[in-house]
């Protein structure tokens, strides 16, 4: 399987937060900026990184951007380029469109182009996007401290039927359930004969690699 390829625009506050996580998470991204300055400040940090104008679509295309898994527009100080930017990417193909909105309004826009997820910065931190982007059943991420991480997972299909027992995870992960709220109830401290059903919801602790790894088994199909 070829590795997840992400292309963030925009390298600001928001982007850049967002960027260095996915590469934490073991994952290549390509960052896009129009300020070589912010270009300069990420090149050691990521994958690749451009100095580019995203709202070029001859640009986009030299940089490849359609075989890109998914692409986050990042951009917060131009609407317009951002909308424009957004609409390059969904024209040319990429599987996935992701962008930060600056306001509802914004946010409405960018739905009405068909932009696949929509993140308000006030209320998304740009770790927290990162692990959503890579495990679409975290529901919540909370950075405990700057080793631990507490989450919230939905049980995948593949693991329904499968007892706390049986998936092992101190031993294989070395992270623990510490509750599951099975929608009527909540078992706060389950045991090991607790079974699991797909869209229980699973809180996790343990490091972040530890967290990691775990989102990386529920994730897969």
């Amino acid at each position: 399987m070829k590795p997840v390829q992400y292309a963030v625009i925009g390298l600001g506050r928001f982007g850049k937060s967002l960027a260095k996580e996915l590469m934490n998470l073991g994952y290549e991204v390509l960052g896009i900026d129009k300020e070589e300055e912010a270009v300069d400040e990420m090149a050691d940090k990521l994958t690749h990184c451009v100095v580019a104008d995203t709202t070029d679509e001859e640009v986009l295309k030299s940089l490849g951007i359609r075989n890109f898994d998914c692409a986050i527009v990042a951009i917060g100080d131009d609407i317009q380029s951002s909308i424009m930017t957004a609409i390059m990417l969904k024209d040319l193909g990429v599987r996935q469109v992701v962008a930060k909105a600056m306001s509802e309004l914004h946010g409405k826009v960018l739905t009405k182009i068909g932009v696949d997820r929509i993140i308000y910065p006030e209320r998304d931190m740009g770790v927290r996007v990162a692990h959503q982007l890579v495990s679409p059943n975290l529901l919540d991420f909370i950075e405990l401290s700057p080793e631990y991480t507490l989450v919230e997972l939905t049980v995948p299909k593949h693991l329904s039927g499968k007892s706390l027992k049986n998936l092992d995870l101190r031993a294989r992960y070395g992270c623990s359930v510490v509750a599951i709220n099975k929608q009527k109830k909540v078992l706060i401290a389950p045991v090991a004969d607790d079974i699991l059903y797909e869209d229980d919801i699973m809180v996790v602790i343990g490091t972040n690699k530890q967290v990691a790894a775990f989102e990386r088994e529920v994730s897969r199909e």
